[in-house]
Order: C-alpha cells, then sequence, then structure tokens
C-alpha cells in the first residue's frame, strides 16, 4: 500500500494525507516548490539528478513516473520527485526503511533546499555571505553582510 505523507518544510513535521492504489510507493509531499533550488539541495548532498523520461523502480519491478530521481548508495533504491499541485514530492519505494529513516532523508533535503532558497535571495537584495558554521545540531548558522 501507498500513503502520502505532508511534510512542512519550516518544523519537519509529517501529516498523514490518505492512502494511494496499492503499490510500494510512498509519496511525501513537501512544501519545496522551486526545482532549481531542489536540484542544487540534492547536488549539495551528493547526488545526480538523472531527468527526462524518467521512472523510479520499487520491488517487484513496480515503477512511477517522476520528474526527475537520484540513486542512493544501495543501487536498486531509486528515489523521484514530481510536481504535486504548486510543490515537489518525493517519491520512492521505502520497502525495508523505517519512518525516521523516511523522515530523516527528506529533512536533509528539505534543510539544504530552505540554504540555496535563503541565500539566494538574500544574494538579490544585496547581502554576501561573510561566514557559514554547522551547529552541533545540524543547524546552520549564516552571517551575511550587505555592502553599499
Amino acid at each position: 500500500m501507498d500513503k502520502q505523507l505532508e511534510m512542512d518544510v519550516s518544523n519537519g513535521h509529517y501529516r498523514d494525507q490518505h492512502r494511494l492504489a496499492m503499490s510500494h510507493f510512498t509519496s511525501i509531499k513537501t512544501r519545496m516548490v522551486d526545482k532549481s533550488h531542489l536540484q542544487q539541495a540534492l547536488k549539495d548532498l551528493g547526488f545526480t539528478c538523472q531527468e527526462g523520461k524518467v521512472e523510479v523502480f520499487g520491488l517487484e519491478g513496480v515503477r512511477t513516473a517522476v520528474e526527475f530521481k537520484i540513486k542512493r548508495k544501495n543501487p536498486d533504491m531509486e528515489v523521484g520527485f514530481r510536481r504535486a499541485g504548486d510543490a515537489y514530492e518525493v517519491v520512492a519505494d521505502w520497502e525495508g526503511f523505517t519512518e525516521e529513516h523516511q523522515r530523516a532523508f527528506v529533512q536533509k533535503i528539505a534543510q539544504r533546499y530552505a540554504y540555496n532558497a535563503a541565500r539566494k535571495k538574500l544574494e538579490e537584495q544585496g547581502f554576501n555571505l561573510a561566514s557559514e558554521e554547522v551547529q552541533q545540531d545540524g543547524r546552520i548558522h549564516l552571517v551575511l553582510r550587505r555592502t553599499t
């Protein structure tokens, strides 16, 4: 069975949405709306995106179409991304992975997405990165300065 979750990028909390048709794929709806920030976040995390007419493969040869996908360290584990309304959803066959593992994976992507979106927006407003520090709890502290 598939299930769909919605994730709030600001706090990493999930809400169950509904069960979908029978298969092994889970779709996690996010609030990530900008494809370039999402793909940059994936690149920052060491993934390569494959675009075009692509599908992610699940157990027993089950497939589903996505806009782009990445491969995980496990070559049989593909994760796809597709537009669902005004945001992207993460699509994968998470068989054998806990919900905590899924949450941690999506939160890591969401954090890099937010980082890239914030940096771009601030740079557009004339700010430059002065320093960056990753805290022990994983939070990223940025110091930006505007030169006049």
